[in-house]
């Protein structure tokens, strides 16, 4: 069959909207029809190469939900009309990390960023035969998809998909930034380095962790305000703007967890992080960084790392496995304890991505969605 999706074609680059062809599910896959897709910075990281994947073209994407339409051979606990969610990480359950609860770490992650599936082919091709890769073995910004069973979660019908496909990536790796990866105590005083689609999540989940102060930290002034509705106690431009008032809540001893999710991070980021931090306090690095950042991190100096039992925690899903990640989410949704509608600053069309894109480094919007239904896009008058 035939679909329309957004192509990556050369890097540093933009978006294509074209017509690939799409091979039948083979063993263990299902052809999902795409409702939404949301745009997170690790997607725009390809386009400005930040990050880069085996072979182009490139099919992007990966914070997807869609519903269920064809099964392939041996598939075992999907059914057509299913609701399901995409994983960035394709946990095969029988790895050591699957084995021990760390599904965010299977060991399939090594290939996301090939470009094939996991028997080493591609389902995807242009018009003229050439195989089209798809990140993170996913590809959502595709009208239809194919994926393996080990790339999805079947969730329940009563949340809308363009609400549900956030917690596939940006709302869990931000919370468990806060919960699981930064231990965030009741009364704790945490830092948010950053907040955007993953960054406002590191605010809720500290939120819902008990933290007395939440400072949301960044240039945005938008962003600012936007996380004070999502638990921020404070919000300043930069770190060393909230450096004084670090000091007067601890009595300078600086902040129990400081969160890292710009952009973009870099190792004097990690510097500032680190220095923010009191005795046995962590850093959390939750950002994606440059795949050329390398070597040692200037302003961390290993007698202070040691002396005052400071921790550096890289955090990757928020240190969760999806598959219990993403229902946990979906019902604190449900109860009222989770945002998620407002997350979505504004829904596009699938033509409109390279200007959602442009939106997203602007920091005009806290989650920009792909809606595959085109009436239900929003437009710029109506963003918050």
């Amino acid at each position: 069959m035939r679909t329309r999706a957004a192509v990556l074609h050369e890097a540093p680059g933009n978006w294509h909207v074209e017509e690939l062809e799409l091979d039948e599910p083979k063993s263990g896959e299902l052809l999902v029809e795409m409702v939404a897709s949301g745009l997170c910075h690790s997607d725009d990281h390809y386009l400005q190469g930040d990050n880069t994947v085996s072979r182009l073209p490139l099919v992007g994407g990966h914070e997807g939900a869609g519903i269920v339409r064809r099964i392939g051979p041996d598939v075992i606990g999907f059914d057509i009309g299913d609701h399901v969610l995409t994983s960035f990480i394709p946990a095969c359950g029988r790895c050591r990390w699957c084995a021990s609860g760390k599904q965010n770490l299977c060991d399939n992650g090594a290939i996301i960023q090939v470009g094939h599936q996991i028997d080493g082919t591609y389902r995807m091709h242009t018009e003229d035969g050439r195989d089209v890769s798809t990140l993170a073995l996913l590809g959502t910004f595709s009208q239809w998809q194919v994926y393996d069973q080990m790339s999805l979660i079947k969730i329940d019908k009563d949340i809308p998909l363009e609400v549900a496909c956030l917690v596939t990536c940006g709302v869990q790796t931000g919370f468990g930034s806060a919960t699981t990866a930064g231990e965030v105590q009741p009364g704790d005083v945490v830092i948010v380095a950053g907040v955007g689609g993953v960054g406002m999540n590191a605010v809720q989940g500290a939120r819902e962790c008990g933290a007395a102060h939440i400072i949301a930290v960044d240039p945005i002034e938008a962003k600012r305000d936007w996380s004070v509705e999502f638990g921020a106690t404070e919000a300043f431009a930069t770190l060393a703007d909230c450096a004084g008032r670090i000091a007067e809540l601890t009595n300078g001893q600086g902040a129990d967890v400081v969160i890292l999710t710009p952009s973009l991070v870099t190792n004097e980021i990690i510097a500032e992080g680190f220095a923010a931090i009191r005795k046995a306090g962590t850093v959390v690095v939750t950002g994606v960084s440059n795949e050329s950042e390398e070597g040692q991190v200037p302003g961390i100096n290993a007698f202070m790392l040691a002396m005052m039992q400071k921790r550096i925690q890289g955090a990757l899903y928020g240190m969760k496995s999806p598959r219990e990640a993403m229902p946990m989410l979906l019902d604190l949704y449900r109860a009222g304890n989770l945002k998620l509608d407002e997350l979505i600053t504004r829904t596009y069309r699938l033509d409109q991505i390279n200007e959602a894109t442009e939106d997203l480094r602007a920091g005009r919007n806290i989650r920009g969605v792909i809606v595959f239904n085109t009436q239900s896009a929003s437009t710029p008058e109506e963003t918050k």
